[in-house]
């Protein structure tokens, strides 16, 4: 055996190869049929070509991702035999007149296979229709010059006559340089395309992948009523080397990737490859163009905490003790009631301007089989949480995202459920320098005339203009326990006689109780709690609040958008 240790050497699959031995001009080359190994470009480990592909193209060993074909992205994600292509052979141009450019141009055909950076046309994906484009990188670095701009425009056009939702993977460069101006215009064309397609209420989800810069990045990339990103991915409009040429700095670690761009807002969530196919299948069964009328809900549902009633338990507690009980620990969040009442809820990140809130959370779900948009102020359960959500004070960010996802809700007809719950919004320095006033008021100019049903709960703390710019609604329901002011007690009693001790004083004048706004026409319903809200009654109070929602659509999912700004505009003239 240790002579053979000497002559031989094993190999990654534990058979043995000669090796050079004394008085051997030239070691043996190891007997390894050409493309069965490759090297990970991230962690430079060998590994097996086959484990790679039936690997969706991640490396085993580190997890990094490989670049992938255009049309093995496609078998990945359509139905078998669905793909169509579309707008192949499209006659080229060389705008600059470059001598080399048109012999490059077939060289990279005869040799990726492809006739342009992209590749476009029609597939079914779990079973539903969708129009795709996938880049690919290695035409020219997935460069658009006209005919990916055209290939791409053509596609978002057809999509817009066939009434289908688009999927484009971005997989580029830039714009190409070899085609001068022409490339650059196509970052125009392209917007202008998904616009359209926009404006006729049909679905663009944007995927980016590694890399995608330039003005692939300042166009379509970025349109996305959804925007979804692999791990990992580069992504941003001027490149690395360039901003550190630029500036004249080291950048960080991490910066331009997927993960720094949901951070800051750009990026809905990270779309791990794996789980592609079944995201964005679930993604396109929550924008079906139609619900049937057979799904919508019809009639009116009597539950226990209709606003004509008594509400038992209502009295005999003071204000003081409501607002102890609004603030208690372990009383449900917003993510409690978002998980309880509602069916696959989806997250989506970001405003699209600067960062991310984790005071606001929001997306998508389905409530009684109906796609609904959810969003709410949420504490934290501890005080990690609490300090990760910022104790539930959202930030401007956190309202431009609300709004975002509010206005999207109103694209796809889908109704809004709100939940309130913060001491009031974030009143930092750096709020104030990203325009906090500017962002509560949006939001209640553009929640004023938003054409879905819109229902807002307060189930803790409604904290002044904190609280309203979530709460501009057909209707605003309260939990008993909660409470809803102008600011805090302690505020109130600090401005008004100088002395915040004075707090549960306060809390009696302000008139801040479930009761009392009832009273005063400012809420609509009371939910009941027999018990404050926690887990040991959450069942209890998620059934109510269901039944009570699903009789809200019965009385507001069938107005039409001038029915609804209408009614709501009368709601709010009345006070």
């Amino acid at each position: 055996m240790e002579i053979m240790g000497r002559l031989f050497k094993k190999t990654p699959s534990n058979s043995y190869i000669k090796t050079e031995t004394r008085g051997a001009k030239k070691p043996l080359r190891p007997e390894v049929p050409q493309g069965m190994w490759r090297k990970c470009n991230k962690c430079s480990a060998p590994i097996f070509s086959e484990d790679v592909k039936a690997g969706y193209y991640i490396c085993p060993k580190c997890g990094g991702y490989f670049r992938i074909h255009a049309r093995r992205r496609i078998e990945m994600l359509a139905d078998e035999g669905s793909f169509e292509e579309w707008d192949t052979g499209l006659s080229t141009s060389n705008p600059l007149g470059l001598s080399g450019y048109p012999k490059k141009l077939a060289e990279l055909k005869e040799k990726t296979g492809l006739d342009e950076a992209v590749v476009t046309g029609k597939i079914s994906m779990g079973g539903y229709a969708t129009v795709i484009g996938v880049m690919d990188g290695r035409f020219i670095m997935g460069s658009m010059g006209h005919n990916v701009g055209e290939k791409i425009t053509r596609a978002v056009e057809r999509a817009t006559d066939l009434k289908l939702p688009v999927i484009l993977f971005c997989c580029s460069g830039g714009a190409r340089m070899q085609e001068g101006i022409v490339s650059l215009m196509q970052m125009a064309k392209t917007a202008a395309a998904i616009k359209r397609h926009g404006s006729a209420g049909l679905l663009f989800i944007s995927v980016l992948t590694d890399p995608t810069t330039g003005g692939v990045t300042a166009s379509f990339a970025m349109l996305g009523d959804i925007i979804l990103a692999e791990p990992g991915a580069l992504i941003g409009f001027a490149g690395p080397r360039v901003i550190e040429q630029t500036i004249g700095q080291k950048l960080p670690e991490g910066f331009q990737r997927a993960e720094f761009l949901v951070e800051h807002g750009f990026v809905d969530a990270i779309l791990r490859r794996e789980e592609s196919k079944s995201v964005l299948t679930k993604l396109l069964a929550l924008h079906e163009l139609k619900k049937k009328e057979s799904d919508r809900v019809e009639g009116a549902v009597k539950w226990a905490g209709d606003g004509k009633e008594e509400i038992p338990g209502v009295e005999g507690i003071s204000a003081w003790e409501r607002v102890k009980l609004s603030r208690k620990q372990g009383r449900l969040t917003g993510l409690d009631y978002i998980n309880g009442i509602f069916e696959e809820f989806t997250e989506f990140h970001g405003d699209r301007a600067y960062g991310d809130d984790r005071a606001i959370v929001g997306g998508i779900a389905y409530f009684k089989g109906r796609p609904v948009t959810v969003i709410a102020q949420q504490k934290g359960r501890n005080t990690r949480e609490n300090i990760e959500r910022n104790f539930s004070m959202p930030s401007p960010e956190g309202y431009r995202k609300a709004l975002r996802l509010m206005k999207q809700a109103e694209k796809f007809g889908r109704p809004v459920f709100c939940f309130v719950d913060t001491p009031g919004a974030f009143c930092g320095m750096e709020a104030e320098e990203r325009g906090q006033g500017e962002a509560i008021a949006k939001n209640l100019f553009e929640l004023s005339a938003l054409k879905v049903p819109i229902l807002s709960v307060v189930i803790g703390e409604g904290g002044s203009g904190g609280a309203l710019a979530l709460a501009v609604a057909d209707e605003v329901w309260m939990m008993e326990n909660a409470i809803y002011s102008v600011l805090s007690p302690e505020g109130f009693a600090s401005i008004l006689w100088k002395d915040s001790k004075r707090a549960q004083e306060a809390s009696e004048v302000m008139q801040i109780t479930a009761e009392d706004l009832k009273r005063l026409g400012i809420i609509e319903r009371i939910i009941p709690e027999q018990e404050p809200a926690g887990k040991k009654n959450a069942k209890e109070l998620y059934g109510i609040m269901a039944e009570g929602f699903e009789e809200f659509l019965g009385r507001f999912g069938n107005l039409s958008g001038e029915e609804l700004t209408a009614r709501r505009y009368g709601r709010f003239r009345r006070m």
